[in-house]
Formats: C-alpha cells, sequence, structure tokens
C-alpha cells in the first residue's frame, strides 16, 4: 500500500460533542469504516429509494438509512461530473459508523428529469439540503438536524462548499464539511481562457467520459458553462462564508492535490477551521478507499465545539 500522509489542523477540543454519538467497538477511532455493527432487529439498517424534486423534474436519490431508532447524525454525499464513481463506499461505511446517508444523481444526470448543467447541479443539492430539513423528512428518516454534514468528491465538492457558504446563516447550522479532491472550477476556467481556442479543446477532450450518463449535456456544452460561468465558481472566494462550519478536505497527490492546498490555505486565512489529508492517489482515489472511509469516519467521530457566530457576521 502506498504511503498516507496526514496533516491536521487542530483547534480546542474541550468541553465538546462528536458529531457521531453511540458505543464504538474498541481500537483506533474510525475504525467503525469497516467494522459490520451488530443488527439491530427492531431498526435494521436500510436502503431507501426516493425520488427528490428540484426546479419542476425529479431526482433518483438512494437513502442509507443506519440502524437504531434515531435520529441519526446525515450526511448529504454529493457525486462529481459525470458521476462515474459516485463514492457508494464511502456512504456504506459513513452509516456504519451510525449515520444515515443521501446520495443522488442531479438533474439530467443518469436517469434523472431534466437537463444536466453544473448551474443545476448547485440548485439541486441546495433542493436535496432543503429535502432533508424538511419536518416529513426529519421525522420519516429520523433525520438530526442539529448534526447536518454535506461532502462531495471533484464537482460536488465545490457544489457542497457552495451550498455551505449559501447556509452560512442557517439555524441550525451546518455540523460539517467535507472536500474530496474538490474540484476549484474558477481555477481551470482561468487556465482554459489563457490558453485560447486550444484550452477550449483541451478541455473538451478532458471531458470524455461523459458516455450517456448525462441529458441534455456534452463535453462541448459543458465546456462553454466553464468558461462562461466558470470565472465565478471559485472556492477560495466562498471562504469568507465557511468559517462557522468544521471543514475535512481530502486530496489526492496525483489529483488535485497543489490547488487544494491552496484552498485550504485561503480558508484558514479566512478564519476557517480546515482539518487536511493527503492521499497518495488519483483524482477518484481508486486504490486507496479503505483509507479514505477512514479518514472520513475518523474526523466525523472527533469531538469538536460549536461553530461561533460572531456578531455581524
Amino acid at each position: 500500500m502506498k504511503q498516507l500522509t496526514v496533516t491536521l489542523a487542530s483547534f480546542a477540543l474541550l468541553s465538546c460533542t462528536p458529531l457521531a454519538s453511540g458505543t464504538k467497538p474498541a481500537g483506533a477511532p474510525g475504525n467503525r469504516a469497516v467494522v459490520d455493527p451488530p443488527r439491530d432487529t427492531a431498526h435494521p439498517a436500510r436502503n431507501q429509494q426516493l425520488l427528490i424534486e428540484s426546479h419542476g423534474s425529479r431526482m433518483n436519490a438512494l437513502f442509507f438509512l443506519a440502524s437504531g431508532a434515531g435520529p441519526h447524525p446525515t450526511m448529504l454525499l454529493l457525486h462529481g461530473l459525470p458521476g462515474n464513481e459516485r463514492n457508494l463506499d464511502l456512504a456504506q461505511a459513513v452509516r456504519r459508523a451510525g449515520w444515515n446517508v443521501l446520495t443522488f444523481t442531479y438533474r439530467g444526470a443518469w436517469g434523472s428529469e431534466g437537463d444536466f448543467s453544473i448551474a443545476h447541479g448547485l440548485e439541486d443539492t441546495a433542493a436535496a439540503m432543503a429535502f432533508l430539513r424538511s419536518p416529513e423528512a426529519v421525522r420519516t428518516h429520523g433525520i438530526d438536524v442539529n448534526r447536518l454534514v454535506i461532502a462531495g468528491h471533484s464537482m460536488g465538492g465545490y457544489a457542497a462548499a457552495h451550498e455551505a457558504a449559501a447556509e452560512h446563516d442557517s439555524q441550525p447550522p451546518l455540523a460539517g464539511l467535507i472536500l474530496l479532491d474538490a474540484w476549484n472550477i474558477a481555477r481551470s476556467a482561468a487556465r482554459a481562457s489563457a490558453a485560447g481556442p486550444n484550452g477550449r479543446a483541451n478541455m473538451v477532450a478532458n471531458l470524455n467520459d461523459f458516455g450517456r450518463a448525462l441529458h441534455g449535456a456534452t463535453p462541448e456544452s459543458t465546456a462553454d458553462e466553464i468558461l462562461s460561468q466558470g470565472p465565478g465558481w471559485s472556492l477560495p472566494a466562498l471562504a469568507p462564508r465557511l468559517t462557522r462550519v468544521p471543514i475535512l478536505s481530502i486530496y489526492a497527490t496525483q489529483g488535485s492535490a497543489t490547488e487544494n492546498k491552496r484552498v485550504a490555505e485561503a480558508l484558514r486565512e479566512a478564519g476557517a477551521r480546515v482539518d487536511t489529508a493527503e492521499l497518495d492517489s488519483d483524482h477518484a482515489f481508486a486504490d486507496h478507499r479503505i483509507a479514505l472511509a477512514r479518514e472520513v469516519v475518523r474526523w466525523l467521530e472527533r469531538p469538536r465545539e460549536p461553530a461561533a457566530h460572531p456578531e455581524g457576521t
């Protein structure tokens, strides 16, 4: 196995409450990621297929519901572009640690109604979070609204940060934001624009894994969207509105580690609480799936203080 490098930015742990509660098996923190919990016959773990509405279209969703009576801390887990890697093994690992995990596919992606675009994906993320906060969902699925975490990979990482920034003043506040080799779309747009026509051509060529996954979008239309709207989709620009939420950024040495390190520094400079972990893997963490799950669950199980909300911010 390749070497794992982890760097943690510490913060106060006194008088703190863990994001996840419950009895943990003995061993190193995070080991619930790879240990099956005892079966709860009264309230077993289960999968629930759902349709979540966003702007008049219904999105396919799968809710990984944790065992036990609940309510449970709950994660919204977002996939990237186009979503060939949806990190469902990570969803299972987080559920083993006692969490509900909601996954879905954006409008126009993988059979969901409507047309896909990155802009639509940002709207769809807001719709999914609104669903999790709705009284009916809270009651039906045993959601603890005081322990909601949003996580995303690649494009989903930007969407997660964008939604967390939009919820800067929400009550109760988000309990966490997890960025998985997140995509700073503005940086890609700037590089492509600087390269002129070749920049667009290279971007189109790199969007070679769409297959038939996205309705209403092509590599060409997506490249044009990135060039036209991407300059406004900057991860560092969100930093001032991410100071209330604890953040975990996991990045890949062979993926977007360099850019994610810059983003983490921008977040810290803005006053955000950021923990980071670097895995010596590719953008999809293809050969470090267990390490990825352990890092996420370990972070979720850490005690932490509630985020301060300075007056006037």
